[in-house]
C-alpha cells in the first residue's frame, strides 16, 4: 500500500479512516502525535472512549489479546481503536494468526501498529507493508526541526527569532521529544516577555548541555568509567533522549576518525578547518586524537551502532543499553 508522509496522513484522515495503520520510523514523538490524530478521527463522535480504545505491548501482551479486542464490536460508537507497540517482540509462532487478521481486518476497528523499524525477514513484516496505510517518521532535518519548533512555540504563545531557533537546534539536535522539552523549559523561563533570547538559551541549554556532551566524550576516551556514568545519568535526568545520546556518542567517534585522518594529513590547521570546536576544547581534542588508536575508534563506532540497533529493537531498556555502552567504551 502507498506510503504517506505526516502531511498526507492529515489529508487522508479527512477523507476517511482505514482499518490498518503502520507508523514506522525513529521519530517517536511524532509517531505518538499521529496515533492520537487517528484516534481522534475514529472516536470524535463517541462519549465512551475508554470502552473503545485499547493499547497493547507485545513485550507483555500476547498478540491474540490485541486481535480479540479488535474483533469486538464498538460500544455505542462507529469505531474502536487498537494500538500495538513493541512489534519487534512478536513471536514467530504468532505470525500466522496476525497475518490472518491483516488479510481480513475488522472494518469497525482502526488498528495502529507503531515501530522504529521492521525485520524484513519476517513474513508478517511483508504483509504489514503490503496491507497497512504506512506513515514514515524518519529523523527530521535541521530545517524541518526549526519549522516544527516555530509552530510549537506559537502553541506555547512564545516567540524566538530565526538565529535563536538555529542555535537551539544546534545545541539540542532534531529529536522532537528532546526539542519539545527544551522549548517548554525556555517558554516557561520567558513567561514575562513571551520572547526567548540568546541569553536564556545560553543559560538554560547552552553551557550545561554542551559542556556535559564534551565531558561525556572526554571521560569515555580517558577510560574513566565512573565519571562517564555520572555524566550520562546527569544528561538523562536533564531530559536527553537515549537515541539522541547514542547519536552523540557515535558522532564523537566519527569525528575522531575524521580528525585522526586530517591530523596525519595536514596537522591542527587541517583538523579545525573541517571540524568545528570551541577554542577552549581544541588542545584537549588534539590530545585525544593523539591518544586514540584507529582500532579503538573503530571499536567505538561498532559498539555504538550495536547499541543503537538494540535500543530500536527494544532489547532491554534504552537506559540500560546506554549504561552498558558507556561501560564498554570506557575501558
Amino acid at each position: 500500500m502507498k506510503t504517506l508522509s505526516r502531511t498526507e496522513l492529515e489529508r487522508s484522515l479527512r477523507e476517511g479512516l482505514r482499518p490498518l495503520y503502520l507508523l514506522l520510523g525513529c521519530e517517536i514523538y511524532l509517531r505518538r502525535v499521529a496515533a492520537q490524530a487517528i484516534t481522534e478521527a475514529a472516536l470524535s463522535r463517541t462519549l465512551l472512549r475508554e470502552f473503545n480504545e485499547s493499547s497493547f505491548s507485545l513485550l507483555s501482551d500476547p498478540v491474540q489479546s490485541a486481535l480479540a479486542a479488535a474483533d469486538q464490536l464498538p460500544m455505542m460508537s462507529d469505531m474502536r481503536v487498537i494500538r500495538i507497540r513493541d512489534f519487534a517482540k512478536l513471536r514467530e509462532a504468532d505470525e500466522d494468526v496476525l497475518i490472518r487478521y491483516l488479510n481480513n481486518p475488522a472494518l469497525t476497528t482502526a488498528m495502529i501498529f507503531s515501530a522504529d523499524d521492521l525485520d524484513k525477514r519476517k513474513k508478517s513484516s511483508k504483509v504489514l507493508l503490503d496491507v497497512c496505510t504506512v506513515v514514515e517518521f524518519p529523523p527530521l532535518k535541521d530545517a524541518e526541526a526549526k519549522a516544527w519548533a516555530r509552530t510549537h512555540l506559537k502553541e506555547l504563545q512564545t516567540t524566538a527569532d530565526d538565529q535563536i531557533l538555529s542555535e537551539i537546534i544546534r545545541l539540542v539536535g532534531t529529536d522532537v521529544q528532546t526539542l519539545a522539552n527544551e522549548l517548554e523549559k525556555l517558554a516557561s523561563a520567558a513567561a514575562g516577555t513571551n520572547r526567548i533570547t540568546m541569553q536564556l538559551v545560553d543559560e538554560l541549554i547552552g553551557r550545561s548541555r554542551e559542556l556535559s556532551n564534551f565531558e561525556l566524550a572526554d571521560h569515555l576516551l580517558a577510560g574513566n568509567r565512573k565519571r562517564a556514568l555520572e555524566t550520562l545519568h546527569r544528561l538523562l535526568d536533564d531530559g536527553a533522549e537515549p537515541v539522541m545520546l547514542v547519536g552523540l556518542i557515535a558522532g564523537n567517534y566519527h569525528r575522531l576518525a575524521l580528525g585522526k585522518h586530517l591530523l596525519s594529513r595536514g596537522g591542527r590547521e587541517e583538523v579545525f578547518r573541517n571540524i568545528s570546536l570551541p577554542p577552549f576544547k581544541r588542545d584537549s581534542y588534539i590530545s585525544s586524537l593523539q591518544r586514540s588508536t584507529a582500532a579503538k575508534i573503530a571499536r567505538g563506532i561498532q559498539l555504538t551502532a550495536a547499541a543503537d540497533l538494540a535500543i530500536k529493537t527494544s532489547q532491554a531498556t534504552p537506559r540500560l543499553q546506554l549504561e552498558m555502552l558507556v561501560c564498554e567504551l570506557a575501558t
